[in-house]
């Protein structure tokens, strides 16, 4: 008898837990679904809304399970509050790229991408994204909020100007002027 295959997805048994504590966090526009360790809790995936009194809940349980260590998708710009509340309230939090998790075969729901990230990270095979100190963060919004409002600001180019054409370089003429006849 040959040996069985093991389960596509499924990380091979000589894989070291390095991260005991780990929880997984698919981040959504509207919802957030979060993998704990299944022996943590009697439903280790749980739904929280986007909502601040349920970031707070989904901060709550995460410290009820033991939890630790978080690991996120950095997808658009949703998983900012839920990031900076729960290094605020003392969680490690690894972000990482989705581009770099999405190749794994046989992922489709929700519920399995944030299993799927908590395992990873009890293995510690996820690397973080560059996040700056906050400091720098808070500093590169303010500049970024700087340039858009200068740009709403700014009256438009004669080049983008929707108007027909008036002068001659916009209309063409005078370019090849014939003598008159």
């Amino acid at each position: 008898m040959g040996s069985r295959k093991p389960r596509q997805g499924a990380l091979p048994p000589q894989f070291e837990q390095v991260q005991f504590n780990a929880a997984g966090i698919d981040i959504g526009s509207e919802f957030h679904f979060v993998a704990v360790p299944p022996d943590r809790d009697e439903h280790p995936v749980r739904r929280f809304s986007a909502f601040t009194v349920d970031l707070l809940a989904l901060a709550d349980w995460l410290k009820q399970c033991g939890v630790d260590s978080v690991v996120m998708e950095s997808t658009g710009v949703y998983w900012i509050p839920l990031f900076e509340l729960l290094e605020q309230r003392g969680f490690q939090v690894l972000l990482v790229d989705p581009r770099r998790i999405k190749n794994v075969p046989g992922r489709k729901t929700d519920v399995v991408d944030c299993q799927w990230l908590q395992q990873l990270h009890t293995f510690g095979l996820l690397s973080g994204a560059f996040r700056p100190v906050e400091e720098v963060a808070v500093l590169r919004s303010y500049l970024r909020h700087r340039a858009m409002l200068v740009e709403y600001a700014a009256p438009p180019h004669p080049a983008h100007s929707k108007s027909p054409a008036t002068d001659e370089h916009q209309t063409g003429e005078g370019c090849f002027r014939t003598s008159p006849a």
